[in-house]
């Protein structure tokens, strides 16, 4: 009786061990397959998105918001050869709906504010190395320089026909980032103002939008899908908005990963790293691709 009970409590105490050991292998293993960006499939696919503003010349003139045409080269190079492949929010929706395959480590590069060295200095380099991007366009400095005629890589922005020109390249989708909020002078970017009603708000904000939509719409014939916030500040009522105006996705500044599910919504707030000039491609792809 007594070899009986005691060959039971070996028995469970070898379960229990048994059981001990399945669950830290799993977990060892899981947090190894996150590591290498591999992530269980309700979580979704791992999609890296990396901001860009101004592309310069020289390394000289690098700061928060440029870097050179040479760094910009190396991020590329770095992503071709560690097999990244870059995808746009058309292949994002594909994906979802219409069940098309993403590459196996997808990653999107973005340009904000629609500079004219994006297309001297990142398009060649883009076509180099078989990439593409989105160039989101604020309104009013495009109208500016479209009536100005002045085209400059130190400090011009895309005319309407370079939008349209680059649009058909395949290598550059077309965002939103405002007509003319891309401003701190009357309210955060886009943002709602405090003691502002929602349908105050909401009039005003899709007012300009669709300024910037019809304009891109009439004159370089292209609608965009993706909305970018100018810098990275929103507003709850924004969204609803947004969709009601027939955007598929939006861009913010918060540097944090993400994930894409079946699930349409997983396109909006889609996080990004910015890349600032001064640090090595490889320090920043650490952060950027990390997960």
């Amino acid at each position: 009786m007594y070899l009986c009970i005691k060959l039971k409590k070996l028995i469970k105490i070898c379960f229990i061990s048994v059981l001990l050991i399945s669950v830290s292998a799993l977990f060892l293993f899981s947090s190894r397959i996150s590591l290498l960006g591999i992530h269980a499939e309700n979580e979704g696919i791992f999609l890296p998105v990396i901001m860009y503003h101004k592309i310069i010349a020289s390394s000289s003139g690098q700061n928060q918001w440029q870097i050179s045409k040479d760094a910009f080269e190396q991020d590329l190079k770095y992503l071709k050869d560690n097999g990244y492949e870059t995808v746009n929010v058309q292949d994002l929706l594909d994906y979802i709906n219409l069940d098309m395959p993403l590459p196996e480590k997808p990653v999107m590069i973005t340009f904000d504010d629609g500079f004219y060295n994006n297309i001297v200095y990142a398009l060649p380099l883009l076509e180099k190395y078989d990439m593409k991007a989105i160039i989101s366009i604020v309104g009013e400095y495009t109208e500016s320089y479209s009536e100005l005629g002045v085209r400059s890589a130190a400090y011009s922005y895309c005319t309407w026909d370079d939008i349209k020109e680059i649009s058909q390249s395949g290598r550059f989708e077309i965002g939103n980032h405002t007509y003319g909020l891309h401003s701190n002078s009357s309210r955060n970017g886009s943002m709602k103002r405090s003691g502002e009603s929602t349908e105050e708000y909401t009039k005003i904000f899709t007012a300009d939008v669709m300024k910037l939509q019809n304009t891109l719409t009439e004159k370089s014939n292209v609608t965009p899908i993706i909305f970018t916030y100018p810098f990275g500040a929103i507003s709850k009522e924004a969204k609803p908005a947004l969709i009601d105006m027939g955007f598929k996705a939006t861009l913010n500044c918060y540097e944090r990963p993400n994930y894409i599910t079946k699930d349409p919504k997983c396109l909006f707030g889609l996080n990004r790293y910015n890349r600032s000039g001064g640090i090595s491609t490889e320090k920043f792809m650490k952060k950027a691709l990390s997960g």
